[in-house]
């Protein structure tokens, strides 16, 4: 009995160390079959540090796109209030000269406005001001055509709302 409890043991360690490792190693998987379109919208090729500003003014739109945004696999290293609210609408930026990283993070979030903006100054390579005019869009319900991330271990931490 004492084998078979090691044994156990054992492939529950390893199975646990596979999903972790397999959890870390994502970031560096290709998005672009999870954007809308496929890869058609743009293939990401490496890390994209991604910044979320709420420019509109709108309460919990920047954390919204934030959820979106790292369900997809992207890097949001800061999600927050603009510096100013205006009623421009949404854009994103590009900071490094990565337009197919800023074009596939804009298909992500149904935003059409994509501009390039470098700036050494910023640790970032997309910046993403949204205006009143986002919304998220509504959660999926499994239809076809939707790829499982099972290997995301985030979706087992979310906060839950109430009905």
């Amino acid at each position: 009995m004492g084998q078979r409890l090691r044994a156990l043991a054992l492939l529950m360690v390893l199975l646990g160390v596979g999903i972790l490792l397999g959890s870390s190693l994502a970031q560096w998987w290709d998005i672009a079959p999870l954007l809308p379109g496929g890869a058609s919208s743009g293939q990401i090729q490496g890390r994209v540090r991604v910044e979320v500003l709420n420019a509109g003014g709108t309460p919990g739109v920047a954390r919204d796109a934030t959820a979106v945004l790292r369900d997809l696999g992207l890097d949001v290293v800061y999600y927050g209030n603009a510096e100013t609210f205006s009623e421009e609408p949404s854009v994103v930026l590009d900071r490094v000269g990565r337009s197919d990283a800023a074009r596939a993070v804009a298909a992500a979030l149904g935003i059409r406005g994509v501009r390039s903006e470098p700036d050494s100054n910023l640790f970032v390579d997309v910046t993403v001001r949204l205006g009143p005019d986002w919304a998220r869009e509504p959660e999926s319900t499994g239809e076809a055509g939707e790829v499982p991330r099972w290997w995301d271990l985030r979706r087992f931490f979310r906060k839950q709302e109430n009905p």
